[in-house]
Order: structure tokens, then C-alpha cells, then sequence
């Protein structure tokens, strides 16, 4: 079929959910036209330069590299002739106030040693957590992250059946602290593991214990690097789209989707009206609705419902290297659940925040200048709502250099010469994610993960949606599926 006589697809956001429904649409026999409102793709997977250092701007984490491999596969093309990556022999660092060191480690028997060794945990009930992690993973996987919840034919699957039947051990009905404290003896490791929500920007004293699937994503499949860091996955996938003739418009936003007698028709930009057979939002949900689907009820309950949380993120530049520091660092609060209640009770920051810490240069070289190191330094904070932040920036700031410049035993901020920051707001501006959030809706209640937005509009025939803000979720595994699940609803024309 000639290119021209294919049926037009357009996607709004080049996010990562964006570029791969491009190519799945692309090899579904769909003309694909992508319009992403900023200068590159990516939305939060993006980079940063300066001053001879490199940043991720956003995740810095990659796991479950097989759905990133699928898209290539798809396409009959080899992955690793596009990019390349290595697993992860070290996955974290954990660094707590009372002086307590941990190392994640990939290689189960591994992690299980050190656990248990360095805390009062005894092996077993580290061996119990993970045997129930991957229990709660076997039960959800098929069901709720590889296809619709929202259509009846994915209930009538014979897995989905098995599924159901097992639906109390997914331990949805108390939080995942409480869970996590029947597990564990000592409360270390019930706050490492508690950690764990922060992944989808919830609240382990609220959510539900099914979050504590997360951690089988990085202690079973593993955690990896990318080679030439995490938006080399941006470029591949953007190379793919473009070799399956996908069009890129940058700097074009979508103004309008055009409705006609509850048809998706097409899009409006700056450049025009352009028509398709199908249109695939990767824009936030809430602004999906709000901005650009004029005239068209929105879901208000679904919208009203609680942000996740935000990041306030300082990237900088050190002149100098750090050898207690690897690849990925955390470095605790003292009181976790207090942590929590300023973020989601007071809405504010806490005095003493949890800090992440990512270095790609311990294993990117390239990406700083020689015997400096590149730091991604990520506070969690709440969705903004009418806070001040410049003054939370500088308390923040100073805040985090303390707690570091304390626990690595080293005044940071002479070592600083380079700085940028990313804060909520600028979140919202440059990703179009609704007060900044990270995720779209939290997942502080029972069934909230469940009943996100779905990823095609009941109302509206050719509309989908993809990324983070719909079905199944956020992070960079879980907005790749929602591409899949969109792609599969879609239609044939």
C-alpha cells in the first residue's frame, strides 16, 4: 500500500508513550504524523547540558528493557542495532541517618546476604518479601498492565479468569506499610521497601500493598543502563518511527481535536487543520480534556481526583568524585511517615527530605568532565497547588546540601559549579503534566490504580490516549504498555 493511500493516525505529545503507539500505529498500516508542542521528544524523558556535563532530566532508572525491545521486534529490526544497554550488577545504595549502609544487589542470594546480614531481618523474611512481590506480579501482569481494564473482552481471557480468583492475595486491602511491617522486623527495611511507592508518586502510609509489585520489576527482571544514557532510548525510538515514515512537527502544538458527530476527524495546529482516521492523545489527561477537546464532557470525578507527587530536582555539576557513591544513591529521612505527611497533608516540603541521588558518570564517563561527576540530585514534593516555590527552592537547596554534605562526610557546596533546576511548575510548562505531577491521579486508595482514565474514549469513536496520566500508569515500562493497549483497541479502517 502506497504511503498516501494509508489511513492517517496522529499522535499529540512525542513523549515515550507517544513515540512507541507511532510505531506501533506504523506497523499497523497506519500514515502516522506525531505534533509535540516542545523542541525534541521525549516529554520527561529528556537531557540536559552544560558546562561539559550531561544530565537525564528525568527517569533515571531502566527496567523491563524487553518492552522497549518489542517495538523493534514488531518492526522486523534488530534492538540492539538501534541501542544498546548493560544490566545493572549494583542496583542502589541506601545511606540512613543512624549510619547503616545497604547495596541492592541484582543477584538475588546477593541482596538476601546483605539484607539480613546488615539489619535484623533474617533471610527468610527478606525471601518471603520477594516470593509475595512476585505473587502479586503473576496475579496483575496479563490482567491489569498488558490490556484494557475498561472493555469486556479482556475479562473473558482464561488467565484473567485465574486472575480474579486470586484477586485477595494482590493485598489490596490494607497499605503498604502495614504490610510492609508485617514482613520485616527491622524498620529500615520496611522504609526501603516503603520507598517503593514513591515509583508511581503515592504514599506507602495510604496506598495499597499491590504497590509492592515494583520491586520485583528491579530485583527479578533488573535494573539497567542504557548505553549513552537513558534519551538514547528517545533517539532509537525516534530513528524507528522515522524509518517506518512517521512525521515529526516540533515546536507545533495541538490546539484543538476536532470532534464530528462523536468522531475524533482530525487536529488543529498553528499550521492547519489536519485530518485522520484516528487520534491518539499523549498529553496529560487533564489537559486532553480541558484544552483541547472543546464542547466535550469531561470526566469530572476522574479528573477531581488526587495528583501524585512532584519532583524538585537540582542538577549539578561536582568538581571533584565521590568513591562511597555509585550509579543510584538514596539517602533516608530519619522519620519517613513524617516525610509523607508534609508532602501529602500539609502540601508542603520536609525539613528533612529523601534524597535521590543519580550519577550516570560513574558509569558514563563521557558525560562530565574528568574527575567530576554529574549529579542528579531529586527530592519528592507535592503536586503544586498554589505554593511558593522559589522560597521552597532555597529552603530545599540547602536542606539537601546539609543532609549530603553530612552523610558523605564532605562540605558540598564548594564542589558545586554547575546548577539547574526543575521544580513542579517548570514540570507543568515543559511536559504539559497538570500541576506538575509526575504520574497523573496518585494511587493513595484501594482501587485507584485500577480505575485510571481508560485508553480510548467511550464516547468519542478514533480517540485514544497513552502515557502516563491513563492506563496502566507512569514510568517509562508502564506508559510503553499503555502505547500497546491503545494501539490494540484501535480500530481497523
Amino acid at each position: 500500500m502506497n504511503q498516501q493511500d494509508k489511513p492517517r493516525a496522529i499522535i499529540v505529545g512525542a513523549g515515550i508513550g507517544g513515540l512507541a503507539a507511532a510505531i506501533r500505529l506504523s506497523v499497523k498500516g497506519y500514515q502516522v504524523t506525531v505534533f509535540e508542542s516542545g523542541a525534541a521528544p521525549g516529554g520527561k524523558l529528556a537531557e540536559l547540558q552544560g558546562a561539559g556535563f550531561r544530565f537525564d532530566a528525568g527517569p533515571s532508572l531502566f527496567t523491563m528493557p524487553l518492552y522497549v525491545d518489542e517495538l523493534f521486534t514488531l518492526a522486523g529490526k534488530d534492538p540492539r542495532a538501534y541501542f544498546r544497554y548493560q544490566k545493572l550488577e549494583e542496583i542502589c545504595r541506601y545511606f540512613y541517618e543512624d549510619g547503616l549502609r545497604l547495596t541492592a544487589w541484582s543477584d538475588t542470594e546477593k541482596l538476601i546476604s546483605e539484607f539480613s546480614t546488615k539489619t535484623a531481618a533474617t533471610p527468610e523474611e527478606v525471601s518471603r518479601f520477594l516470593e509475595k512481590s512476585k505473587e502479586i506480579y503473576d496475579i496483575t501482569h496479563r490482567v491489569f498492565l498488558e490490556r484494557s481494564l475498561h472493555k469486556v473482552s479482556s475479562y473473558l481471557h482464561t488467565d484473567t479468569f485465574r486472575s480474579m480468583a486470586r484477586f485477595g492475595a494482590i493485598d489490596a486491602f490494607r497499605s503498604q506499610n502495614e504490610a510492609n511491617e508485617s514482613f520485616f522486623s527491622d524498620r529500615r527495611l520496611v522504609q526501603l521497601f516503603n520507598r517503593y511507592a514513591t515509583y508511581n508518586g503515592s504514599n506507602p502510609y495510604q496506598a495499597p500493598a499491590t504497590l509492592n509489585v515494583i520491586p520485583h520489576f528491579e530485583n527479578h527482571f533488573g535494573a539497567y543502563l542504557p548505553e549513552g544514557g537513558m534519551y538514547s532510548i528517545v533517539r532509537a525510538l525516534e530513528r524507528l518511527a522515522g524509518e517506518l515514515g512517521t512525521t515529526f512537527y516540533y515546536n507545533e502544538p495541538v490546539n484543538e481535536i476536532l470532534i464530528v458527530n462523536k468522531k475524533a476527524v482530525g487536529v488543529v495546529t498553528a499550521g492547519g487543520t489536519h485530518a485522520a482516521a484516528v487520534v491518539v492523545s499523549n498529553l496529560d489527561v487533564w489537559f486532553t480534556y480541558r484544552k483541547l477537546l472543546r464542547g466535550i464532557p469531561a470526566p469530572e470525578k476522574l479528573l477531581a481526583q488526587q495528583r501524585s507527587s512532584s519532583a524538585l530536582i537540582f542538577y549539578w555539576g561536582i568538581n571533584r568524585r565521590f568513591e562511597t557513591t555509585g550509579l543510584h544513591n538514596i539517602f533516608f529521612s530519619a522519620d519517613y511517615r513524617a516525610e509523607f505527611d508534609s508532602i501529602w497533608k500539609a502540601q508542603q516540603v520536609s525539613a528533612d527530605p529523601t534524597i535521590y541521588l543519580n550519577i550516570t558518570s560513574k558509569m558514563l564517563p563521557e558525560d562530565a568532565p574528568a574527575g567530576c561527576e554529574n549529579w542528579f540530585v531529586m527530592i519528592n514534593v507535592p503536586a503544586a497547588n498554589g505554593q511558593d516555590w522559589q522560597a521552597i527552592v532555597r529552603t530545599a537547596r540547602a536542606s539537601m546540601i546539609s543532609k549530603l554534605s553530612r552523610l558523605l562526610g564532605t562540605e558540598l557546596e564548594p564542589h558545586i559549579v554547575y546548577e539547574r533546576v526543575l521544580d513542579p511548575l517548570t514540570i507543568e510548562s515543559r511536559t504539559g503534566s497538570f500541576q506538575g505531577s509526575l504520574y497523573g491521579n496518585s494511587s493513595n486508595s484501594r482501587f485507584s490504580a485500577f480505575l485510571r482514565h481508560p485508553n480510548f474514549s467511550r464516547k468519542i469513536r478514533n480517540l485514544y490516549f497513552c502515557g502516563g496520566s491513563v492506563h496502566p500508569g507512569g514510568g517509562i515500562p508502564l506508559a510503553l504498555l499503555s502505547a500497546k493497549i491503545a494501539a490494540d483497541c484501535v480500530q481497523p479502517h
